[in-house]
């Protein structure tokens, strides 16, 4: 006979296992509030489920499959010998081989990358494609190192790294920190100890190299194609919108870029300095080369643009706008944060980083009827395109970009009404948080029960 359960038995079986997990590893905060989104989602679909709660799904979904610390020695330029502590979290693989970036940036440890792990297992799920979620990285700041430097780091990375990574097994990608540049020289190490061109192990890879087009754009593009839809469902456009956006990555780069495409006006980016503020549009052109040819501050777009202003410090959203796209970091918009972007006309937020808004201010946007983009929805056109580069690299194939891009906006239509549609069949109709983390669930947790216990 099948025992249903209440809702109040479902709530203490999630607030259990958030606060095991507390308890298991108690200075992991960034995991716990990554963890416990997704948890409180999760209440009416084990009332629906219960085979979920039989077969134990929530306590081995946070748990990683496995966990690897390793030392990484390089040398820098003076000849002095550096030590370095380097991450991968395969966190589940029943949708595909683990599929996640790499992240070069002092703030990374354990708990950091359990946190983008958890995230990836969903967001992936949410891609409709073939691939389990993982994610790695390093304590290792590669912002002032030269080439020589970044190499000889990467490549001590790599050779510890290579024995658990394979086209089947574990396919790591760029996040901050790790661009073309880094691809480049890990996939060179790998290739040298293994002795194989496997293409398929590392994606970000450079066009000539077995990249696939639109893979640098991907979760920039897909950001503002997921707001596209988001506003289209509410009869709207991006089409003269005054967007701002946080960050002066990758991700960022490419979100004011397709902003511009489709006809809105990025007015404000930013970075760890501070931000500037351009009314007339973002030149998005010169942004690249500061942050990507010169790897300088976004200060100096100021040295250029006649009019517009940098501000040191402070927070972007103090600009006014109707769209917010954070693409920086976790955690950067508070509810402070939150309550002046309603004040200033926001309509849309989307985000373009992991986990970037904290839980409050998710709350607070979604009660004053602003559309909210979760980032395990936002931000999937990077791993999806990702996997299309290993599409392409299995059939020894190269799309062009019209037709990679192409793609790419057809997958985050879906993943959007996916979301939508979730979310409506679950009762709480536009909550995209809840129809992402049902949805992303619903599919894992049924592939683990085909599999069995493993």
């Amino acid at each position: 006979m099948t025992v249903q359960h209440t809702p109040a038995e479902d709530l203490r079986l999630t607030a259990g296992v958030h606060a095991a997990l507390q308890a298991r590893d108690p200075a992991q905060s960034e995991f716990h509030q990554a963890a416990r989104e997704v948890l409180e989602s999760l209440e009416p679909v084990l009332a629906r489920h219960p085979a979920y709660t039989r077969h134990r799904i929530l306590e081995r979904l946070c748990e990683p499959e496995r966990q690897l610390v390793f030392r990484v020695p390089w040398v820098d330029d003076a000849g002095q010998v550096r030590v370095n502590r380097g991450f991968r979290v395969e966190f589940n693989s029943a949708l595909g081989p683990y599929k996640g970036g790499l992240r070069f940036h002092p703030s990374v440890d354990l708990g950091i990358v359990k946190f983008l792990g958890f995230e990836q297992i969903f967001k992936n799920a949410l891609t409709g494609l073939p691939i389990g979620g993982g994610k790695g990285g390093s304590d290792f700041d590669p912002k002032g190192r030269s080439d020589g430097e970044v190499m000889r780091f990467c490549q001590s990375f790599m050779t510890e790294l290579h024995r658990h990574l394979g086209e089947h097994t574990d396919v790591p990608a760029g996040d901050i920190g790790v661009g073309t540049r880094e691809i480049g020289y890990l996939f060179g190490q790998y290739k040298r100890i293994t002795n194989r061109y496997e293409s398929g192990v590392l994606t970000g890879k450079g066009l000539s190299w077995g990249g696939s087009h639109v893979r640098t754009e991907a979760t920039g593009y897909g950001t503002v194609y997921f707001v596209s839809e988001m506003l289209a469902e509410r009869g709207q456009d991006l089409d003269g919108r005054q967007v701002v956006v946080s960050g002066s990555g990758n991700v960022a780069i490419y979100a004011a870029q397709k902003a511009h495409q489709l006809g809105a006006r990025v007015v404000a980016m930013s970075d760890s300095d501070g931000y500037v503020v351009d009314t007339a549009g973002i030149d998005v052109e010169l942004v690249k080369d500061i942050k990507e040819v010169r790897r300088g501050r976004i200060k100096e777009y100021t040295q250029t643009v006649t009019g517009a202003r940098y501000i040191e410090g402070g927070s972007v959203w103090d600009v006014p706008c109707s769209i917010a796209l954070p693409c920086a970091t976790q955690n950067e918009l508070d509810e402070n944060a939150a309550r002046t972007l309603l004040a200033g006309g926001v309509v849309a937020v989307a985000e373009g980083a992991n986990m970037p808004t904290t839980p409050p201010a998710v709350r607070l946007l979604q009660e004053a009827g602003v559309a909210f983009g979760p980032g395990k929805a936002v931000n999937a056109g990077g791993v999806a395109t990702s996997a299309l580069e290993m599409r392409q690299n299995a059939t020894r194939d190269a799309w062009s970009f019209e037709d990679t891009d192409r793609r790419l906006a057809a997958i985050m239509a879906g993943i959007h009404t996916t979301c939508r549609a979730t979310a409506e069949e679950y009762g709480v109709p536009g909550n995209y948080v809840v129809g992402a983390n049902i949805a992303g669930f619903v599919k894992v947790a049924d592939t683990m029960l085909d599999l069995g216990v493993v």
